[in-house]
């Protein structure tokens, strides 16, 4: 969520899946129309649809059960799985001459998500088959309920193995063991049934590509954060109307556009440092002078830029988050994502209050300092949204392969950062042009076969079925590309 409130609120209820069949058919008949003239998405183009609907059909028959894991590189995405499952696996189903009930999906969802998109948005998420998790604790309510959707819901299984989106259509995120875990406890549930169907995960790739390459809207977008962070582009080096729509940049156009990217996200990098060494006292000077560059990078002057630079922001990430835990008494353990989690769940145990009686019945003075509680929690989650944006950012990803969508996806992530400083909330994105969507569904990886090794040695097992999902997602980035 962008901003916890600066007062004091109930205590966060769990939202019960309410799967309604009306509001469904109403989401789905929407879709369409909302993809194409909203998100600016289309057409998506779906490889290997057949696959989905028999395994569909199988499950409408009660012969399997399955997980659809897919990669969430961008907030469209749950979007292009309903045109999926709607219209890709039906269409798909016909070609087989397979006659399917309409395929649906339970998913499970950020319990954050309404927070911030409105309390609208769980009604519908509920409606929809979704069940929400607090990602930052052991939710085992959470948990519980999306356990039992595996096992017994009405439909597949939908979820994100990344947990949340990183920006990037071309990097995944390290996926989530939980994923694996849920397999697993799956096939245990449908043994205590009596039932030993095939349990699987289905990996899903997704890519996108802007149709027309937007070169005038991204070099408005590049020159409007100048503007905001301050830098004066020199008159040689805007482009006015000299960059075409859909065509390839010149030598020079090329290269004034990556310096003035790449000069861009070193001002405001040496903004943020000095930010925080002036006011949360942390040495960065001393931070800089100790990152070690790699002897093969030293000769070659843009990749030496580019590792530092990277080096620099992966150490302001981490100065950023220390200042959080440190007001929340937390310990830097495990990855950004799971420290971004745990400071995301100490702001909410310190807004949405279980340990207070009725709010309407408290006393004012206790009231009061309750608010405050909650209005300091929430400056302090703030240097971790910051942080949220950038976990998977490189300073290679431009430089390495600088296309039209490398170049959007690395401005929108400035500009969402941008957005924070500012004091706005980072939704929606700027639509920079009309993009297509390419999702490719991977070969199923079974998780029953490996049920006997996980009877041997959970954490083995789930760790060995997190890797060989990574692997496939991984994979599934090189066929759409």
């Amino acid at each position: 969520m962008p901003n916890l409130t600066n007062q004091v609120q109930p205590p966060l209820s769990f939202i019960d899946p309410a799967f309604n069949p009306i509001v469904a058919t109403v989401v789905r008949s929407l879709l369409p129309a909302w993809l194409r003239w909203h998100d600016r998405v289309y057409p998506v183009e779906v490889t290997n649809a057949e696959c989905l609907a028999q395994l569909y059909e199988d499950f409408q028959a009660g012969k399997v059960r399955f997980m659809l894991a897919f990669r969430h590189p961008d907030t469209c995405d749950p979007l292009c799985m309903g045109h999926l499952v709607w219209q890709a696996v039906p269409r798909a189903a016909n070609r087989l001459g397979k006659a399917l009930a309409t395929p649906y999906a339970h998913f499970m969802y950020d319990r954050g998500i309404p927070l911030w998109a409105g309390k609208q948005v769980g009604w519908l998420y509920s409606r929809m088959g979704g069940t929400p998790i607090r990602r930052g604790k052991m939710d085992l309510i959470g948990l519980r309920s999306a356990r039992h959707l595996f096992a017994q819901g009405r439909f597949p299984m939908a979820l994100a193995p990344e947990g949340a989106t990183n920006g990037h259509s071309e990097i995944l995120s390290p996926i989530e063991p939980g994923i694996a875990q849920l397999g697993f406890w799956c096939v245990d549930d449908r043994l205590k049934l009596g039932r030993s169907e095939p349990v699987l995960i289905v990996p899903i790739g997704i890519r996108y590509h802007y149709v027309t390459q937007p070169w005038r809207s991204i070099e408005r977008l590049l020159t409007q954060l100048e503007l905001d962070s301050g830098i004066v582009t020199p008159a040689a080096d805007r482009f006015k109307d000299t960059l075409r729509d859909n065509a390839a940049l010149t030598p020079k156009q090329e290269s004034v556009l990556y310096q003035r990217l790449y000069g861009l996200g070193e001002h405001l990098l040496l903004l943020m440092e000095q930010f925080y060494t002036k006011f949360y006292h942390q040495d960065l000077d001393a931070m800089r002078q100790a990152i070690v560059v790699s002897p093969s990078d030293q000769a070659d002057s843009p990749t030496l830029a580019n590792q530092l630079l990277t080096q620099r922001l992966q150490t302001l990430i981490n100065v950023a988050l220390k200042v959080a835990e440190d007001f929340f008494a937390l310990s830097p353990k495990g990855s950004v994502t799971d420290r971004c989690r745990r400071i995301e769940q100490a702001g909410w145990d310190r807004v949405y209050r279980d340990d207070l009686d009725s709010l309407e019945t408290l006393p004012l003075v206790e009231r009061g300092l309750a608010d405050r509680v909650a209005e300091e929690a929430a400056l302090r989650v703030w240097h971790m949204r910051l942080v949220e944006s950038f976990v998977s950012v490189t300073g290679r990803y431009v430089l390495e392969k600088p296309t039209v969508d490398r170049y959007a996806e690395t401005l929108l992530l400035v500009w969402e950062m941008i957005t924070r400083i500012k004091g706005n909330v980072p939704f929606p994105h700027p639509r920079l042009g009309r993009r297509s969507a390419h999702m490719t569904i991977g070969e199923p990886l079974s998780v029953s076969d490996r049920w006997q090794s996980y009877q041997t040695n959970r954490r083995q097992a789930v760790a060995t079925l997190t890797q060989d999902l990574q692997k496939a997602l991984e994979e599934l980035l090189a066929i759409s590309d």
